[in-house]
């Protein structure tokens, strides 16, 4: 009896180190980052958020979008298609190193038209109305700094 007795202490002291080991029922969570976002979501979320402010006065935000890259002293032109008498908001955002980026919109004819602007740091609107339906050109800017990409959206009523 004796014997059995001292084969339980012994058992439970070399035991004892093994359940000291024994990791913990809830390990500790690391602190977690927020993801990182690529350049095209990052200019996308700001252009979408601009365009938003434009959709709280009636206007629609247009289902496609144009993703490029603008450097200084070379505007990025897009050709849209455009109807007599709608209303239409340009947007366009960049990434932080495009301040100063601004959007413009011609006719077919090269010749600018009269417009709304708002700019605001890395990002830009203009405002047009339509005097006929057919092809015009957007034109992005930056003006000086170092070539970013940018994302551009319109909306209409």
């Amino acid at each position: 009896m004796i014997r059995h007795a001292s084969i339980f202490a012994a058992a439970a002291v070399l035991a004892s180190p093994a359940l000291a080991q024994t990791p913990p029922e809830n390990p500790p969570v690391p602190p977690q980052t927020a993801p990182t976002l690529s350049p095209e979501s990052q200019t996308r979320s700001a252009v979408l958020e601009l365009a938003g402010a434009f959709s709280n006065d009636g206007f629609k935000i247009r289902d496609g979008f144009w993703y490029a890259t603008v450097e200084p002293g070379k505007p990025q032109i897009l050709e849209v298609n455009l109807f007599a008498g709608n209303e239409y908001w340009f947007c366009v955002a960049g990434t932080v190193t495009a301040q100063g980026i601004s959007v413009e919109v011609y006719d077919d004819k090269g010749a600018l038209l009269d417009q709304e602007t708002y700019a605001d740091a890395a990002t830009a609107a203009a405002g047009v109305v339509a005097s006929y339906s057919g092809p015009y050109y957007v034109k992005v800017t930056l003006p000086e700094g170092e070539k970013s990409p940018f994302c551009l959206v319109y909306c209409y009523k």
